[in-house]
């Protein structure tokens, strides 16, 4: 399949011109490469590790969330010029989706973890100017047992803070970094918040506003959504895949 082709397909598949994200996220087709793919990587992240991993899969094209430049307009020396030579000598393209992978309401990374952990979804929650990105939805479970079966889900540690009832009943998934987004839950309604993880404060946040916070690590919940894409590529395309992890424990 045409390079140029998959890439116009992804950026309308996932609403990248209409989606807001920060100014270092450049969603979309980051690095050109061979004209054609036949094989895809998928990655939470392009770090050199992840592209030299791509290369020696013999993948065209790698899907990552986080992309190559969020440092904003920098020179291309040192660690940037390392990870682009690597990715460009091999003809690997790079394409990167942040925010619009995060809220899609079929393969993003709140939406694929909420049906893994079996919520039944019924709103959003938590925006960025003005567009949704948290999934919310009702799951009746012990808390102390959800720890449990959350933390087998995304295969690592889970932290707890048991601000709010020990019976759940409205749950948020807002995954990465969304500590900041408990507030938000607050007032969407909800008596308890998945996300990866968040500052100190959000401690006392959490016990004071009574919600329920799971960190279940911003790795482990943005695994999710770059699978769920590959997979969507596979099977409208045929394009076979590898998801590359490199856990980064956080």
């Amino acid at each position: 399949m045409e390079l140029s082709e998959l890439a116009g397909y992804l950026d309308d598949y996932l609403g990248l011109p209409e989606h807001p994200d920060y100014s270092g996220a450049h969603n979309g087709l980051q690095l050109e490469g061979r004209a054609g793919v036949t094989r895809v990587a998928a990655a939470v992240d392009a770090s050199f590790a992840t592209i030299e991993a791509a290369v020696h899969s013999r993948a065209d094209l790698l899907l990552v969330h986080h992309g190559l430049f969020w440092d904003g307009a920098a020179p291309l020396t040192g660690r940037i010029y390392r990870k682009v030579k690597r990715a460009v000598e091999a003809g690997l393209a790079i394409y990167s989706a942040h925010l619009p992978l995060d809220s899609h309401p079929e393969v993003g990374n709140c939406a694929v973890l909420a049906r893994a952990l079996s919520i039944e979804v019924r709103g959003r929650f938590g925006y960025f100017e003005q567009v949704p990105i948290g999934i919310w939805g009702r799951l009746d479970e012990q808390r102390d047992t959800f720890v449990e079966r959350l933390s087998g889900i995304v295969e690592g540690p889970v932290h707890l803070i048991p601000g709010g009832p020990e019976r759940m009943s409205r749950v948020g998934v807002l995954t990465g970094g969304g500590g900041s987004k408990i507030r938000d839950a607050v007032e969407a309604g909800l008596d308890t918040f998945i996300t990866g993880e968040g500052s100190h404060h959000t401690h006392f946040d959490a016990i004071e506003l009574g919600i329920n916070v799971f960190y279940a690590g911003h790795y482990a919940t943005e695994t999710w959504g770059v699978r769920a894409l590959a997979m969507h590529l596979e099977g409208r395309f045929g394009l076979p895949w590898e998801f590359l992890d490199f856990p980064t424990g956080l």
